[in-house]
């Protein structure tokens, strides 16, 4: 079998450069060090106790395991090894593309473009869909195929749900059912509808449970939100800890039986 050539170093060096550039943005976006934080941006529409869909703040504490699997994955992807794998040559351009997707979102917020930030984030989540896809082959080498589930299995579950927030925080702004009483309704279906998603990545990827473990995460602190804060919703926090109960119990079942059926660990995120 012919050998996959090893890709240009230049792809493999911009790659990197993106995933720090981006990183970096966020540090400074975010508020670190001393600008605005992205919960007091657009006038707060992003903040904790925004709408019924925005997660607790502690949930946003998983962007330190996102970045962190991104630095490794921007290093690792430069050896010799990650250059010869075709399936980084083809998710490398991909994963360069949702970093900086990820800086842009940062930028349009800070600059209170809501609107604008819905699409960002529309297409950073199109973006890591993609890879996720990619990702759907066995990978052969145990280090690439646990670098790639706990880096972008994460990335994909919380910007699924954070998407749903960052909607949810346009249409309020606006005034999209101000004061109705369906709201709470349309919140509890959503949760589920996301749930739902993450469940079917599951199965699409026949065991593959990262993404929606950090899934689970983003619902679970929409309960929280709706539990402690600004805007309680006891309705709506039932729902969400259901919804994240749920999705829990038939990740770790799919992980299990996969177990069983004597595949690749499940939280690698590697299909048959």
């Amino acid at each position: 079998m012919q050998s996959t050539p090893p890709a240009s170093a230049t792809s493999r060096i911009m790659c990197a450069a993106a995933v720090f550039a981006a990183i970096a943005g966020a540090f400074i976006g975010s508020g670190a060090l001393g600008g605005t934080p992205i919960a007091e941006a657009a006038d707060g529409r992003l903040g904790a106790d925004s709408t019924l869909l925005a997660p607790g703040t502690g949930a946003f504490s998983i962007w330190s395991v996102v970045y962190i699997g991104l630095v490794i994955y921007a290093l690792w992807q430069l050896t010799p090894g990650a250059a010869r794998s075709a399936t980084q040559r083809r998710i490398r351009p991909w994963a360069a593309g949702s970093a900086i997707l990820n800086a842009l979102w940062i930028g349009v917020v800070q600059l209170g473009w809501l609107g604008a930030s819905v699409v960002v984030m529309l297409l950073l989540l199109a973006v890591l869909a993609r890879i996720f896809v990619l990702m759907k082959p066995r990978i052969e080498k145990r280090t690439e195929r646990w670098i790639m589930a706990l880096t972008f299995g994460p990335y994909l579950g919380w910007v699924s749900v954070a998407t749903v927030a960052n909607i949810a925080a346009w249409l309020s702004e606006l005034g999209v059912g101000a004061g109705a009483t369906w709201t709470v309704a349309l919140a509890c279906v959503l949760v589920g509808v996301a749930a739902l998603i993450g469940a079917l990545t599951v199965a699409y990827s026949g065991g593959r449970i990262a993404a929606a473990l950090a899934m689970v995460w983003g619902i679970a602190w929409i309960g929280v939100g709706r539990s402690d804060g600004g805007l309680e919703s006891g309705t709506v926090a039932a729902a969400a800890y259901c919804a994240a109960g749920a999705l829990l119990l038939f990740a770790l079942v799919s992980a299990a039986r996969r177990r069983v059926r004597g595949d690749a660990p499940a939280a690698t995120g590697v299909a048959r």
